[in-house]
């Protein structure tokens, strides 16, 4: 795709301004490290555009504060307080769905990332949202948690413009198939494999 040009236009009737409104599958799959941050960072170039933004946090633990959420709620209260941006709403099963109100820490964990699923379908039917994150949300479909044929119906038949990007590790054939864009992060070097630990401003 030289200078951001496709090598081919479909025939399929649709104009190039059409085209570009589409909206967008993405999965971020792959062993390599910089899955859920590529992900933040299209949610960046979302907030600018004015989209409202939605990230939904499967699997991580309640007491790991990521950069990225102190970054995007700062930028959300932006918006609130004057205008710029968009609405930004940041989601962690392992905190409780702020939604349920719940503790969260001694849930069921598949239960909880059900119910979760469940609240991103509503909003998805509802056009709640413009831009969604689903981060980690490969592992509860890898193991079982939620159903993956389920997610591929709802995903592909969401009415509007809602974009969506998914991030984790052995995301399922039938997701990566109905994605519009797939990127596997492949891990050449890391520095844990030479015994160093995670690093501020690196890792969180």
């Amino acid at each position: 795709m030289p200078q951001g040009r496709p090598l081919t236009v479909p025939r399929d009737g649709l104009t190039t301004r059409a085209r570009r409104n589409s909206p967008l599958l993405a999965v971020h799959t792959g062993a390599g490290k910089g899955k859920s941050t590529a992900a933040f960072g299209m949610a960046l170039r979302a907030w600018n555009q004015g989209f409202d933004i939605a990230v939904f946090q499967f699997v991580k633990s309640a007491k790991w504060k990521v950069g990225e959420e102190t970054a995007l709620r700062e930028l959300g209260r932006a918006h609130e307080e004057r205008g710029v941006g968009g609405p930004v709403e940041w989601h962690k099963m392992g905190s409780g769905w702020s939604w349920a109100r719940k503790a969260g820490t001694e849930d069921d964990h598949a239960a909880a990332a059900a119910e979760g699923w469940a609240e991103i379908a509503r909003r998805l039917a509802e056009e709640r949202h413009d831009f969604y994150v689903l981060d980690e949300f490969t592992y509860p479909l890898k193991w079982g948690w939620i159903d993956v044929a389920e997610v591929v119906e709802v995903l592909t038949a969401r009415p509007g413009t809602q974009h969506v990007v998914i991030t984790g590790r052995d995301a399922p054939a039938a997701l990566l198939d109905a994605a519009d864009l797939v990127t596997e992060m492949t891990k050449v070097k890391h520095p844990m494999d030479a015994g160093r630990k995670g690093q501020r401003g690196i890792e969180w």
